[in-house]
């Protein structure tokens, strides 16, 4: 017991120093048809200058290990075009999420507390950093065991000399590709973990296995509601539909929006295709939607508050996009993303300004 509860708290203290501002939600699933949809909210509560931006086939990309260690630059040409949504208040931008033309889906979920990048040493050949992860990781790799293959042989590191802008960069990351695989990758005491994604949820801090851990204190829950049942001599009846997930945690910490998620996703009834699909796995993201306010903490002495900044769907069977921005909950809009894989030069565009759904005429909808 005594190595079990100090376990435990090895787990839970990390957290004590770490900002409240950590509330992504991943969230994949597989059509009766086969096709793959690879869904995620990200909420933060800084503006991040969130860019919807494309990686064209053979664009270049530098490289570099920790500047102190004099190592040469590498130079890489893109094998795969991708599409990305950086953080453009980062020098140079980092994609931390996408996907590319051959079905491979990334995001990057923040993992503050516990995420600690390998060491890369003079010896080594093969690098990158965090920041240019997104994009080598996209642009080099067409499926989920080509990227556990190039983890096994690349340092991904992070030091204080990288500009990660107001938050340091601690995150994990979920690849799913159109085969249907995913894995979930971790740097945690600066080693390389990969878990296959078993679950098909992906949430913030403790690390996955934590995660898939605390499920057991939810076996409990339930599809079907206890109907009725005898008391003495009342017969007492539900008073409505939903009581067997009595004890569901409805909070925004990680480990109650992976529960929430998980739950949903495992029991909610099988899409039929994609567009059954990306329906589903847009009500389960619902159930994490966070409106601006209700998730607070103190930065030294200001107030900050994680909202839902945006939500992306990923089509991966057919190179399709849903996504939508906090003043869009409600109209997302789906880009075709074969036409800008086809492209031979990059573009980008503010996620705020992607052309949304305007309100149509009441009278004109009604007519047949």
């Amino acid at each position: 017991m005594k190595r079990i509860l100090a376990m435990a708290l090895a787990a839970v203290l990390p957290l004590q120093n770490v900002s409240l501002a950590v509330a992504c939600t991943a969230v994949n699933v597989v059509a009766a048809d086969k096709t793959v949809i690879a869904g995620r909210t990200m909420e933060w509560a800084f503006d991040m200058k969130w860019t919807l931006k494309s990686i064209p086939k053979g664009t270049t990309l530098t490289l570099t290990a920790p500047a102190d260690l004099g190592l040469p630059e590498k130079k890489v040409a893109t094998l795969y075009s991708a599409v990305g949504i950086s953080a453009e208040v980062i020098p140079g931008g980092a994609i931390i999420e996408g996907q590319n033309a051959a079905g491979l889906g990334m995001s990057g979920n923040f993992l503050p507390g516990f995420t600690t990048y390998q060491t890369v040493t003079k010896a080594d050949t093969a690098y990158v950093s965090i920041l240019g992860f997104g994009a080598w990781a996209l642009g080099m790799h067409g499926t989920v065991a080509d990227v556990r293959a190039a983890l096994e042989r690349t340092k991904v590191w992070a030091d204080a000399s990288l500009p990660s802008g107001p938050t340091p960069p601690t995150i994990h990351m979920v690849f799913t590709d159109r085969s249907g695989a995913s894995i979930i990758v971790e740097y945690v005491g600066g080693q390389l973990q990969i878990h296959d994604n078993v679950a098909s949820v992906l949430t913030n801090s403790p690390p996955y296995d934590w995660h898939l851990l605390n499920l057991r204190n939810y076996l409990n829950l339930s599809t079907m509601g206890v109907g009725d049942r005898r008391f003495g001599t009342a017969n007492v009846t539900a008073i409505g539909q939903g009581g067997g997930a009595t004890g569901l945690p409805g909070d925004f910490t990680p480990p109650s929006r992976f529960v929430r998620a998980a739950f949903m996703r495992h029991y909610m009834a099988q899409p039929k295709d994609a567009a059954d699909a990306v329906t589903s796995i847009g009500h389960i993201l619902n159930t994490v939607d966070i409106p601006l306010g209700v998730a607070q903490s103190r930065d030294g002495n200001a107030v900050v508050s994680d909202y839902t900044q945006w939500v992306a769907i990923k089509d991966l069977t057919h190179n399709k996009l849903t996504i939508s921005d906090y003043a869009h909950r409600t109209t997302f809009i789906t880009l075709d993303l074969d036409t800008i894989f086809a492209q031979d030069k990059p573009s980008a565009r503010l996620v705020t300004d992607l052309p949304f759904p305007a309100a149509v005429d009441g009278t004109a909808a009604l007519k047949n």
